[in-house]
This record gives C-alpha cells, structure tokens and sequence, in this order.
C-alpha cells in the first residue's frame, strides 16, 4: 500500500513538472524569470561598440557548424565561384603587365618604392577601382576576382599588393559604396577608380590599436567660416594616427575620430559616437608624417595629425545623417574586406613557397641525391603542399560567400588568423628547406622579401594574437549561436513582459539544443564510423568518413560552448586561452569543411588526394588536440571535467598526424610537374622570361627531370670504373664510350648549367648599402 502511495506521489510530481514545462506562462513565472534575473546578473554590461560589433556582418556556414549538425548538402550546393570573362582577361592582361614590371630587388632595395611606371600604370589601368561599380568608372568585380588579382601581385610583390590591396578594402572607395551620399559617391568614386585620387584609412591611434573604440581622437560640432563662406556647420577634429597605408602618398584622407556636441547644435545628445569624414589631404591644418619602414617592406605606410582641422558636415561619410554611425560601418565593411585581402596576400605567398620551394628540391642534389628525397626535407615539402591546398579552399569559398552578398564577421577572423599564420608556417619552411640560397638577399632571391613582409599580415587588420584568443570565439559564441544572442538580447530588453517571452522562447529551444549535442556527442563518439545520415548522397568512400568526423566535432564543440558559456558567463571573455581554444576548433571545422568543397569543385581529381588526406588528417589531429587541452583546462571539479571528457572521447582520442607514407605522396607533387603541381599552384604569376629567377627555376626543373635516368646511367658508369674523368671531362668521356648519347650529352650539360644558375646566390662589392 505505501508503494502505491509513492508511486502516485511520483506520477503527480511528473504531471506538475510536465504542466510546468509544457505551460508557457508556468514556465515563464517559475523557471524562465529566475535564470533571466541569474542572467541579468551574470552578463557583464555590453558597450554600444561591443553591441555594433555583435550586430555587424551576416552569419552564413559558421552557423551551421556552431548548430551541431552541419548540412553538407547544403554546403555542397553552392556553386563554385568562377571568374567571368571579363575579369580572366583582366588577370591575362594588365595583371600580367604589371607584374612584368615589378622587381621586388630594386623597389625594396634600390628605390624604396614602386617605380614611377608602375605607379602610373596603377592607376591608369584601374587597379584602385576593382570593386567599384561600372557605373563609376570602376570594374565592379567579383570578391573572388578581386581576390585572385591581389594573390597574383601577391606572388611577384608584395609592395605592389598592398598597393593595390588597400583601396579595394577598408577605405574610402567601400564605405561611399555602402554608406555615402548621392554627391559623395558621384564626386569620389569615378575619381578613385581612374587613379586621380590615392585612398588612405586612418584608424589607429598611438594610445588605440587593437581596442580601436578608445581612440582619443575626437571632434567638436560648431559653426566656421569655409571656403569663403561664413556660418557653415562642421567639426573641429584633433587626431594623430599611425601605421596608415598609402597615407604618405594618398590625397584623401579617410578619418575615424570620436564626435561631441557639448553646445548641442545638432540635438540633445553630447557624446555623438565614432564618426567618419573624408578629408582633401591639402586641407590646411593636415599633417602627413614621414614614412613607417615595416620590415624593410616600402609599401607607402606613414602617421598623419591635425589639430583643431575644421571640415564641414557634407564631409562625414554620408553626411549628418552618417554622424556617429561610424563604428558599425567600419564593422560591416571589415567583415568582408578582412575576407578578401590578406588571405589572398597570404596564398600569394604560399603559392610561390610551394612552386618554388617544390622545384628547388628537385634540382638541389647533396650526397649524389635530390635534397627533396630526404625525408626530413619530405616532412616540409608535405607541409607546404598540405597548409597551401587548404588555404586556397578556404580563400576561394570564403571570397564565393562574398560574392553571394554574405559579410560573414566570424568567418572573415577564422581566415585572416589562419591563412596568416599557414603563410608563415610555408614561407618558413620553404626558407629552411633553402637554406643559405634563402637567405642571401639580392636580385635572384625570389622568397627572401616574402620571408621578411610576413609579420606584418600576421599583424594588421586584427592582430593575430587578439584575433585568435578573443574574437573568433568571442564573437562567434554570440554571432553564431542559434540562441546566445536572443538571449542577450532578451536580457537588455527594458520591455520586462517582452523580455519574459523572448528568453523564455530562446531558453527552451537553448535546453533542447544543448541536450541533443550532448547525446549527438556520446553516440557518434561511440558508433560515429556506422552513422552514414550525415554523409552527402554520391561521396566517395575515401572521403565519406571526414563528414562523420567533422560532424561529430561540430556537436562536440557546440556541447562544450554552451557548457562554457553556462560556467563562465561573461567572465569567459577574460579566459582568453579557453576561447582560443574553442575558436581553434571551429576555425578547423571551417576549414576542413572548405577543403571537403574544394575537392567535390575540382571534380574530385584523383592526382590532389594526397594533399586532401594531408590536410584534412593534419586539421582533424590539430582540432583533437584542441578539445584536449581545453578539457584539460576547463575550470570546475574534476567531476565535470571527467563527464566532458567521457562525453567527447568515450573511446579515448584516435585521430593521429599525417603518415610518413601520405607526407611522402605529397612531397613527391611538388618535385615534378603535374597538374596537380599546376592546380595547387594556379593563380599565381610565373615569369618565362630568360634569365628571371623563377623562369630559370621552372626550367631546371623540367631538365632535372628528364635527366634524372641519365644521370643515373653516368653514376653507375663512374661506380664501375668505366668513366674515371672528373668535373667538365666526365660527360665528354661518358660520349666517347658510347655510355650516352649526343643528345643525352647535351641534355646533361644544360642541367650543370641551369643547376648553378640555380643554386647561385647574389654577391655584391664590400660597400654594399644596407636594403
């Protein structure tokens, strides 16, 4: 009997819960109020910059990787982004020109800038105008387009990319496109886009870098004399920025410079916000400071000033309407700029570092043998080819959502730090693998400069460090959760019944899609190998398993941030190595996922598959290492720590680095010419020109080739004692005994030849300048 009772008091208590549950007002007036006031409590006050941050650029793929359950065939559906004729023509003809031009020895070295034809060219042939509307006088390019003109410069210099880079991101030209007014945009643009103005940004501030929205540099509404005429409304701005490029040598200044109002001539409010104008650099009170020198890189970069500079309303950038909106504009148009520019610099350099890194180790022989067959040059080999094959599927899927009218805010800082930091990693050990041809600088060093200019991506735009610990996480745990931000949002709300309804509509869906993670997590942790739901129809057997991988990732990482965020709440922000590490492994989720779409898009080559294991294997043991340490380290009881632990590796971690055999496979594209080595490659500018440094290597190479089986012949004539001559002698006695042929004879003189010319490096009188 008192069982029974038990059991009826416990059918009653899952009835109460059940109607608590199930009842929106019950659950508002028991459960969803308390956690909102815990919430109130727990969220740290969020700044009108921070808010504009949050609220800027568009969430596209991330979301799907931060849900849990990423849709491949949603992904899959996306067109590959392909030039149009127009644009291919562009990259055929004057992108070819200019990079015929360039020099990156005599402008570093010699004259410290682009040369004057250049400069002219430059502008003549509308590289400033890439993405400005036909309309304007501009090309209106594709973002992938615009990307590959900047990688090809990229590959030939570096000076001469940034160059054009610049205008066609964060400037002038995209904030009129976006923001301007009709007479701003008539005026400026068509004279941006034919070269008759030279763009510039200025930003950062000496006391404001990565926390750019404590600028000190500010403005004061009032009414001056202008022009001649008196009365006229504007500002009085005091600024003094630095590390601006093209600043020395821009005549429009685009300024960031906090705006108040203490007379209240254009309203109530004092402190109007973050304001931006477009300033003549001619305008009297403007200073433009000398030059920067950043790593013996002579891209125009230099600090600029003024005090108490007026300028007249009309020149805000969209006039007084565009009045303390700067701050969300400079967001939206980071959000795709940051997408475009310095990853394509960073395939440039990759690009080069593997063509020529590649054939450099084909033709470079120590101990009778190419260096690129000694297994530890094989390992760096492997990573060049590996790192550059993702970064470009990254690159180009990320320039394709551009172009499908996305400003993806999380993605643009996922490949601005990894393609960065990838480019260093393959510029490094391309340098290695060279050895003392790397580093003597001078006229046929075609990676020393690139070596030197790869701080400087790592820094601008986002520091590397900042961008890594604080901003991927840290704006993609709000950005692109499918609940964090309605939360928030509720949470700031002052409308406390609208408030009420909202968190508790987000709270509901945020339990179930926390519960579901968590499972999602343990089964596929468990039977992930025998779960094919999640595989697109028609995959290959080879790459089928990478989508369960990568699936069963997403919702281990959507379980630990939602757990991470519960536990921390606001203070996560301040555990920068715990978000580092939650952003490490959606930046490997996004990156894998690109790789994945780059091989469906190239029609699934089965020459590239090497470099697709490599890659993917390599992201998937960096992404396991990630969920590691951050288990590791996740603050709490050992407890929590353990069921964590239990829940993403019920078996244990079973993902391991690259083989030593699958290494060898991708070091050996890199050592001949194939189309694979031409598709990892493509995009990037080789000279045919005589005696350029590249041309002379492309031509070594397919020398070395076809006279490797003659030059084994020779070695084994000599190690039988048939050939006892020495140096010049040998091929001539090895034609005497018949052991070669005439043509054989002189396919093994070329090679002597074209090798010196190769391995030669530069030298220069005792008085030599320091470059």
């Amino acid at each position: 009997m008192m069982l029974l009772s038990f059991f009826y008091v416990f059918l009653s208590l899952i009835a109460i819960v059940s109607v608590i549950l199930v009842v929106p007002f019950l659950r508002r007036f028991i459960i969803s109020n308390s956690i909102l006031r815990i919430f109130r409590k727990m969220l740290p006050q969020i700044s009108k910059t921070e808010q504009e941050a949050l609220d800027a650029g568009t969430v596209w793929w991330d979301g799907d990787l931060f849900s849990g359950r990423p849709d491949w065939n949603k992904l899959l559906a996306y067109s590959k982004p392909e030039l149009s004729t127009e644009e291919a023509a562009f990259l055929a003809g004057p992108v070819e020109e200019l990079c015929a031009m360039l020099d990156e020895w005599t402008i570093t070295h010699e004259l410290r800038d682009l040369p004057p034809d250049a400069w002219q060219f430059i502008k003549d042939k509308g590289f400033f105008g890439l993405i400005i509307p036909k309309q304007y006088g501009g090309y209106g390019f594709s973002a992938l387009a615009h990307s590959e003109v900047v990688m090809k410069i990229g590959s030939r210099s570096g000076t001469a990319a940034v160059t054009v880079m610049v205008p066609n991101s964060l400037g002038p030209a995209e904030l009129l496109l976006h923001y301007g007014t009709d007479e701003q945009k008539n005026y400026y643009l068509p004279r941006l886009a034919k070269g008759m103005e030279v763009p510039c940004f200025a930003l950062t501030s000496p006391d404001a870098g990565s926390d750019a929205g404590a600028m000190p540099d500010f403005g004061i509404v009032c009414r001056a004399e202008h022009d001649g005429k008196q009365d006229v409304l504007g500002m009085r701005v005091t600024w003094e920025k630095r590390y601006i490029t093209l600043g020395p040598v821009a005549t429009l200044l685009g300024l960031a410079f906090k705006l108040r109002d203490p007379d209240k001539i254009l309203g109530d409010v004092v402190d109007l916000g973050i304001t931006l104008a477009l300033i003549p650099t001619n305008t009297p009170g403007v200073h433009i400071g000398r030059r920067h020198f950043p790593l013996n890189a002579v891209f125009q970069n230099g600090p600029n000033s003024g005090t108490d500079v007026f300028i007249p309303m009309e020149w805000v950038i969209g006039g007084q309407e565009g009045v303390g909106n700067g701050w969300p504009m400079l967001m939206n148009c980071l959000a795709a700029g940051r997408s475009i520019s310095l990853p394509a610099t960073s395939l440039g350099a990759a690009k080069l570092a593997a063509r020529t890194v590649g054939a450099y180790s084909r033709v470079r022989v120590q101990f009778k043998t190419p260096i690129g067959y000694f297994e530890g040059v094989e390992e760096a080999l492997a990573r060049i080819g590996g790192n550059t094959y993702m970064m470009d599927a990254a690159r180009v899927m990320t320039a394709g959502a551009v172009d499908l009218g996305e400003k993806p805010a999380v993605i643009s800082a996922i490949v601005k730090y990894h393609l960065t930091e990838r480019a260093r990693q393959v510029v490094n050990d391309g340098m290695d693998i060279q050895g003392g041809k790397g580093i003597c600088l001078g006229p046929s060093n075609y990676l020393g400069r690139t070596y030197q200019h790869m701080p400087v991506s790592i820094t601008v735009e986002g520091a590397n460090i900042l961008t890594r610990s604080m901003i991927i996480f840290g704006q993609g745990a709000i950005r692109s959760h499918p609940y964090i931000l309605q939360e928030i949002n509720a949470v700031q709300d002052e409308n406390k019944a609208h408030a009420s309804r909202a968190f508790d509509q987000a709270l509901v869906g945020h339990v179930a899609f926390s519960m579901r993670n968590s499972m999602m997590s343990l089964i596929y942790g468990l039977f992930g190998k025998y779960m094919n739901g999640c595989v697109p129809a028609g995959i290959m057997p080879e790459t089928a398993h990478y989508y369960r991988q990568l699936t069963r990732f997403s919702a281990s990482f959507a379980m630990l941030a939602d757990v991470a965020l519960l536990k921390l709440g606001g203070s996560l922000k301040r555990k920068e190595r715990l978000s580092a590490r939650l952003g490490d492994i959606l930046s490997m989720l996004y990156l894998c996922s690109a790789t994945l779409k780059r091989f469906e898009g190239d029609h699934r080559p089965e020459a590239d598959l090497p470099l697709l294991h490599w890659s993917m294997q390599d992201a998937i043991y960096r992404m396991q290492q990630a969920f590691d340490e951050l288990l590791n380290n996740f603050p709490g009881n050992a407890a929590l720590s353990w069921w964590l632990r239990l829940l993403v590796f019920p078996l244990g971690k079973c993902h391991v680095p690259p083989a030593d055999t699958l290494s060898h496979q991708v070091a050996r594209l890199l050592l001949e010419p194939s189309e694979a080595r031409d598709r990892l490659t493509t995009g990037i500018y080789v000279p045919e020109t005589a005696n350029e440094p590249l041309a002379d290597l492309e031509q070594a190479l397919q020398c070395a080739v076809a006279c490797e089986a003659v030059e084994v012949k020779l070695r084994q004539a000599v190690k039988a004692g048939r050939i006892a001559a020495r140096g010049e002698q040998k091929i001539a006695e090895a034609l005497t005994q018949n052991i070669i042929t005439p043509s054989e004879a002189t396919l093994l003189k070329s090679m002597k030849e074209l090798r010196r010319r190769v391995i030669m490096v530069d030298d220069f009188p005792p008085d030599l300048g320091q470059g």
